[in-house]
């Protein structure tokens, strides 16, 4: 499995979709970009030593970055079809026959309000700040996301992994 611009699949049923809350986006958004300009201008309004200045702005531009990364990872949203997840975008996030197991656990190392996800075969990192984050074996699907439309997501990816292993 591999991240790759799908055609196929798009013409494929939507069965639920995750996507960021506007709330939560701006939150977020508003928090992270305002933690690099801070920084920044702290660096510059009482300058501190030299390698200190640095650091702070090497940190608020790091913040800087992130808010955007964060700003178009979260425009997206998460689609569960019957044959797996993906992204919006046409990104094979998992497919339904590599996924093993689904863990919706209070001690989870999941995303807020998500799930995780461990699928059989090692695939490449990748990490949609706020909606999901693929790490090894392990897919983390949360974030800035309402808990609604992932417990639905993950109880119909339950139900769908039930009926590939003949239990349903």
């Amino acid at each position: 499995m591999t991240d790759n611009n799908t055609t196929d699949n798009e013409a494929e049923e939507v069965l639920a979709v995750v996507k960021a809350s506007a709330g939560r986006r701006l939150l977020g958004l508003v928090a992270l970009a305002g933690l690099g300009i801070l920084l920044i201008y702290v660096a510059f309004a009482s300058p501190p030593s030299l390698m200190f200045r640095v650091f702070l702005i090497l940190v608020g531009v790091g913040a800087l970055w992130m808010a955007d990364a964060m700003r178009k990872a979260t425009a997206s949203r998460v689609e569960l079809t019957e044959t797996g997840l993906r992204d919006a975008d046409g990104t094979v996030i998992a497919l339904l026959e590599d996924i093993q197991g689904l863990d919706r656990g209070f001690f989870a190392f999941k995303p807020s309000n998500g799930f995780l996800l461990k699928i059989r075969s090692r695939s490449g990192n990748h990490w949609r700040p706020g909606l999901w984050w693929r790490l090894g074996r392990r897919i983390g699907i949360g974030g800035m996301t309402p808990a609604s439309q992932t417990k639905v997501m993950s109880e119909l990816l339950s139900v769908l992994m039930a009926k590939r292993d003949g239990e349903l």
